[in-house]
């Protein structure tokens, strides 16, 4: 069955850097585009960033870009969210998940576990 498997969070100061990551199975990880959401306490889930299945080309929320950079190992079956300049608003459970496309809201199919990234002084 699908699995997704996220690592790598913890605690940063504010302007500091992170990077997370997914390790993914049960499927053909390189036919897939592949996506970074999150949710902060009391909000929505929040799109943050996809990349295509061989990735070629990627897209950002307007929140992150600049700041953020998404990447993939299809060889490992691995995704990773480089993040910088970390903002306490950056503070949320951060998920991997398929997606269908490009844009926001296009994450498909199982979620896994998360993981937090708490960005505080």
């Amino acid at each position: 069955q699908v699995q997704l498997v996220e690592s790598g969070g913890g605690l940063v100061q504010p302007g500091g850097s992170l990077r997370i990551s997914c390790k993914a199975s049960g499927f053909t990880f390189s036919n897939f585009f592949m996506t970074w959401v999150r949710r902060a306490p009391g909000k929505e889930v929040e799109w943050v960033s996809t990349i295509q299945n061989r990735g070629q080309t990627t897209a950002y929320a307007d929140s992150v870009k600049g700041r953020f950079t998404i990447a993939r190992d299809n060889a490992e079956n691995m995704l990773y969210l480089q993040m910088s300049n970390l903002k306490p608003e950056d503070t949320a459970v951060y998920f991997c998940k398929r997606s269908n496309g490009l844009e926001a809201g296009q994450d498909f199919g199982a979620w896994g576990q998360g993981t937090q990234v708490t960005v505080s002084s």
